[in-house]
Parts: C-alpha cells; structure tokens; sequence
C-alpha cells in the first residue's frame, strides 16, 4: 500500500498520551513514511517511537528529536498537542494564558525554522485563541492554519443516537459551530435520525423539547465527562480526527466535519472559530453556516465570547492590538 505523499509530518507533544496515538494513527492511515516525533520531555518520545517499531509498520521513515530546529527543518504538515491538558474541575478557558504563550512560540518556531510549511494543525486547549495565536506568529495565510472542533458534532451525533437507539451512522447532519467550549453553538436544524429530520422528532414521546436542551448541555459538556469517567482529559477521539484532517489537507478522504478556522468577514471579525469549512489540498476554505434564527443568534453569543477571550490576551501581553497584526503577518 502506497503513501499518501512523502511531505515531512512533525507530531509535536508525541511523547504525550494524544501524540502518541496521533503517530500511530498517521502510520496506519500510511499518510507518509516521513513521520517526525517532537517533545521536550525525551523519555516518552522515545517510549512511543519504541512502541512504533515495535508494531512493524512496512516502509517508515521515523525520526525523533527534542530540538526544536531539527525537528520543523522541512517539515510541511505539524499537528500540535504540546499544550497543557484539562483537568477535572478545569474549563477550556482556564488554559488560555499558559496555553497560548506555548501557542505563540510554536507560530515563532515555524516562521523561523519551516516558513514553506502547507499546513498547521493546532489542538491544544483553548484551541480557538491558540490556534489564532499560532497562526498570527507564524506568518502562514489563515487557510494554512485549522484547529480541531470535530469532537463536538461527533459528540452530538453520538447523542442523539443513544437517544433514539440508532447506529451512530444513521444520524446525519450533525454540526456545532462557534468555540469550541461550552459557549459552542449547537445545530440541530439540518440533522436527520434514520432519515428523519430531527426537527420532527423534537417535541414526541421520544424526544421532548426538554430532552433536546438537556441533550445539547450533555454535547457541550462531553469533554468533561471524559475527565470524570477516564480521570483525564480525551485523548484518542482528539488524535483520530485530527490525523483525518490532516489526511484530507494532503489530498486524501474527504473531512465530514467543521474544523475552527480564521474568520474574519462583514459579520465576525478577526477570530479563529468552527465554520462550515472544506479540507483539501488548498487548505481550509469556509462558508457562515445556515441555521435557523435561534441557532444563528447562539453562534452570535459563541463569537462574543471568544471575542472576550482574544481581548485578554491583549491584556496578557501576549498578541498585541488588533490594528497591530498586520506588521506580524501581513496575511491577517
């Protein structure tokens, strides 16, 4: 079986329990045999890239490294986890200063050292402000920059069909948009429940209007409840769809769900949010999601609040003003 393509991938936080699976993941996809392992912490780096020759891929070409230059030298795709996990009792937010200064040295690593790079996936908590903060310092155009905001509508979908009792494949149309917190907005309007719009099912015996509003809570606190079931934050379903977006970046099946991208329209400005996006080769392009006027004012309240969030960070010291953005990359 051949390579997707033979491109440089620089895993970074590969010593870590997402990175981890994250490698292994774009080894069994075959992605590319060019795989790069990054960490600071070396002992675990090097524990995964024992347990990846261990497994007997055919054909690889694994390298690893704590220097920080070696590793982004050529590099074309870097998925990064190398941000500190949530924690039980922990918000998305709670992360943002500490999480974003990283942020910020890894969009100065890559101008630095792989300004050629395609594409950066951030999905690190707060993903949207470090996402937006890796891609101001990096100088890449915001269609090479994405963050992971799949797991909400995949943690959707696989609500509503423990709900009615399908497969989760037959719930289609499943989408959140905005953050990816629990300010994210949920849409439910286009979603169809073994070929049943939702919409009609609302309000029955089976699902009652306070059931759905109970439902999207339960979506918007499906991370936590990782935390409170497994005593840390997810792990595998972060690696996998982040590796699908990276696999539909490099030309390879198409990616079914939003990725957070950098919006910056008549309407929002200046943020890194999910929109309805599409991952190919040119990078992540985006459309404003269609929604019913309640769904659209929920992602109106989601932008607010990043727009908080991005406004803190000025206050940290850690972006500068908005006006200011140009003079450190001129594709904002």
């Amino acid at each position: 079986m051949e390579f997707l393509t033979n491109d440089k991938l620089v895993i970074v936080g590969a010593g870590g329990a997402i990175g981890s699976v994250m490698v292994q993941t774009a080894l069994t996809m075959r992605l590319t045999p060019n795989v790069c392992l990054y960490d600071v912490y070396a002992p675990g780096m090097i524990g995964v890239m024992e347990e990846m020759f261990h497994c007997g891929y055919d054909g690889v070409n694994l390298t690893a490294t704590t220097d920080v230059a070696e590793a982004f030298k050529d590099a074309k795709y870097i998925i990064s986890s190398g941000g500190a996990p949530r924690k039980a009792g922990m918000t998305r937010e709670d992360l943002l200063a500490g999480n974003c200064a990283i942020a910020k040295e890894l969009g100065e690593n890559i101008k630095k050292y792989c300004p050629d790079l395609k594409h950066l996936l951030v999905i690190f908590n707060p993903a949207d402000l470090t996402g937006l903060v890796a891609l101001l310092y990096s100088g890449l155009k915001p269609s090479q920059v994405t963050t992971l905001a799949a797991l909400d509508s995949t943690r959707l979908q696989s609500a509503i069909a423990k709900k009615f009792g399908v497969k989760q494949y037959e719930v289609t149309g499943c989408a959140t948009y905005g953050g990816h917190g629990e300010q994210m907005a949920v849409f439910g309007s286009a979603v169809k429940v073994a070929g049943k719009p939702l919409n009609e099912l609302i309000g029955t015996d089976a699902c009652t209007a306070e059931d759905w509003e109970q439902l999207k809570v339960d979506v918007t606190q499906g991370g936590a409840k990782i935390i409170e079931l497994r005593g840390r934050s997810s792990w595998q379903s972060p690696a996998y769809c982040s590796v699908e977006m990276i696999r539909a970046i490099m030309g390879g099946e198409k990616f079914r769900w939003p990725a957070g991208t950098y919006v910056n329209n008549e309407k929002y400005h200046n943020i890194m949010m999910a929109m309805d996006t599409t991952l190919d080769t040119n990078g992540c392009t985006y459309k404003v999601p269609a929604g019913t006027p309640e769904e659209l004012a929920k992602l109106d309240a989601s932008y607010e609040h990043l727009c908080k969030m991005r406004d803190e960070l000025v206050t940290l010291n850690i972006v500068p003003a908005i006006s200011e953005w140009k003079g450190i990359n001129p594709n904002l």
